[in-house]
């Protein structure tokens, strides 16, 4: 059996993590004041690595890491919090750069942070929100401080199956001529995300680092906030009735630890030459399902448009054009 096929969707971030000594390693977090993010690093750092986890609300991270600290005093670990707020680009550079500046190099570097089917709204510097803060925000903090990232490090971006609901649109990122819709836009920067990991995969293969984009599943967490009640109750219904059809039993939620599990397998687990480039779910490399075939919320498949190269490389392009950065 390859070991990429040895966990599943159940799996859990400890039974993932299982025997894997992270001594040693530095590693860094996005978004770690709720949920996956705090559950990520909390896995590592018992684990035995070095974790610098970056939030925009210090004071609720300090809180909600509490446990983190103590798992990694515990076992050899450490845990640090930057302040972090990936609507502001003074933000995300000031952390950067402070990374930078200090030199302490990362063995994996986490871009979990996120907002999910928000209000039509704009970052700091004028972007749609979803594309501003998933995409753009990490784009520019992951290539500031992409030096750091030693020969046989990682980066792992944090997709999701709501990449299906949309393409990328880089004629129209911010909604100026297109209706805005919640979860479209959703889709065009979980798209992003993976494009970024195939393109920054391309870029950095040669000296030994590899990125890939994950779907953590669906878990109830802070992200889903925006989302009423109603329209999730009908997203399980829909998904229900698909799988009754496709002879499944009914939907079941994942908890945080499986969720962020597909992180940590990505970023520690994996062999290398098989996650570079790729989009990983349930602990494993998801294949490319082609736009004809119609799937529910939560059957496994990556969309192809998701992984071209040719994409990927026209988002960088537009993405240094609208930061006016180039990498």
């Amino acid at each position: 059996m390859k070991m990429v096929d040895a966990f599943g969707a159940t799996a859990t971030t400890d039974e993932v993590l299982s025997g894997v000594d992270l001594h040693g390693k530095r590693i860094f977090v996005t978004g770690v004041s709720a949920g996956l993010g705090v559950e990520t690093a909390r896995s590592l750092a018992a684990h035995g690595a070095k974790v610098v986890g970056a939030a925009r609300d210090l004071i609720k991270a300090e809180t909600a890491t509490a446990e983190v600290r103590k798992e990694a005093a515990a076992n050899g670990g450490s845990f640090e919090l930057v302040a972090l707020d990936l609507c502001s680009l003074q933000s995300v550079r000031a952390c950067a750069d402070a990374l930078v500046a200090k030199g302490e190099p990362f063995d994996l570097v986490i871009a979990n942070a996120g907002v999910m089917a928000t209000p039509f709204s704009c970052t700091t510097d004028h972007f749609e929100m979803q594309f501003g803060t998933n995409h753009l925000g990490h784009f520019v903090l992951v290539n500031r401080i992409a030096p750091l990232i030693r020969p046989g490090g990682r980066l792992i971006n944090l997709s999701s199956a709501g990449h299906r609901f949309s393409n990328v649109d880089l004629d129209d990122p911010n909604f100026e001529r297109t209706p805005y819709d919640p979860f479209v836009a959703y889709g065009r920067s979980k798209t992003a995300n993976i494009l970024f990991a195939v393109a920054f995969d391309q870029r950095h293969r040669g000296r030994g680092v590899r990125a890939a984009a994950v779907h953590p599943g669906v878990i109830q967490t802070e992200l889903g906030r925006h989302m009423d009640r109603t329209h999730l109750e009908e997203m399980v219904k829909r998904m229900n009735e698909q799988l009754a059809a496709e002879g499944h039993g009914p939907f079941q939620w994942k908890t945080i630890p499986q969720g962020a599990a597909t992180s940590v397998w990505a970023g520690v687990v994996a062999p290398a030459e098989e996650m570079g480039g790729q989009y990983c779910e349930n602990c494993h490399i998801g294949k490319i399902v082609p736009e004809n075939i119609v799937i529910s919320g939560v059957s496994e498949g990556v969309r192809g448009y998701a992984l071209d190269p040719k994409a990927a490389a026209a988002l960088w392009k537009k993405s240094e054009e609208l930061m006016g950065e180039s990498f």
